[in-house]
């Protein structure tokens, strides 16, 4: 009984998550909430496990309910580049293969042990001609995204090494204490090392 009731009330709190995120950049009817809250499907990624790998058929994009994600590729020298890390109330996916339908390039890998929740790509396409308030949520979202990754890009190349971890604390809230040193080092582009004197300067 104990087990049934929790599991209703992680879903209860599943939907209040990504409802109030919706809520935060559109207004569906309740009749929307309940066509999109109805092709969601729950994932849970154990820490150190894949969500995605290249060379995957993209389908799905991802809501993180708790937990932590990283997204990433590896270069022809088979050195790590991390370009996200998602957290609560973060979407995370290889965005370029769901929207145009090709194989991931990217790996997603799970920090922290994960809850998602998935959305599919036919079911999306679905959802926009029964409520196409969704076409304008997810446009939003990907707008922002692309904002934010040409400010990050214009970012590596104006701002030193403290300003744009500074901006990354912004970004992530609280990151610095669920993420390794180096990972962060890495999404910033800096040494471990350098990022540990800055870390260390800041706390004076």
């Amino acid at each position: 009984m104990f087990v049934t009731l929790q599991i209703i009330l992680d879903i209860c709190n599943m939907h209040d998550a990504i409802v109030s995120h919706i809520k935060s950049y559109v207004h569906p009817s309740d009749k929307d909430l309940q066509t999109f809250s109805g092709a969601l499907n729950r994932i849970d990624v154990t820490k150190g496990n894949f969500l995605l790998r290249p060379g995957t058929q993209v389908l799905h994009e991802y809501f993180v309910i708790r937990g932590c994600l990283m997204a990433y590729y590896l270069d022809d020298r088979g050195h790590k580049h991390i370009i996200q890390f998602a957290v609560e109330n973060w979407w995370i996916g290889d965005f370029d293969a769901f929207y145009n339908q090709i194989s991931s390039k990217l790996y997603i890998e799970a920090i922290e042990n994960s809850q998602l929740l998935s959305i599919n790509y036919h079911k999306l396409q679905s959802i926009y001609e029964e409520a196409p308030i969704f076409e304008r949520y997810f446009r939003i979202l990907t707008t922002n995204a692309f904002i934010s990754q040409r400010k990050r890009i214009l970012s590596s190349l104006e701002k030193n090494a403290k300003e744009r971890y500074l901006e990354f604390c912004s970004s992530y809230p609280n990151i610095e204490d669920r993420v390794p040193n180096y990972q962060i080092a890495n999404y910033l582009g800096v040494s471990a090392e350098s990022l540990s004197r800055i870390r260390t300067r800041l706390k004076r």
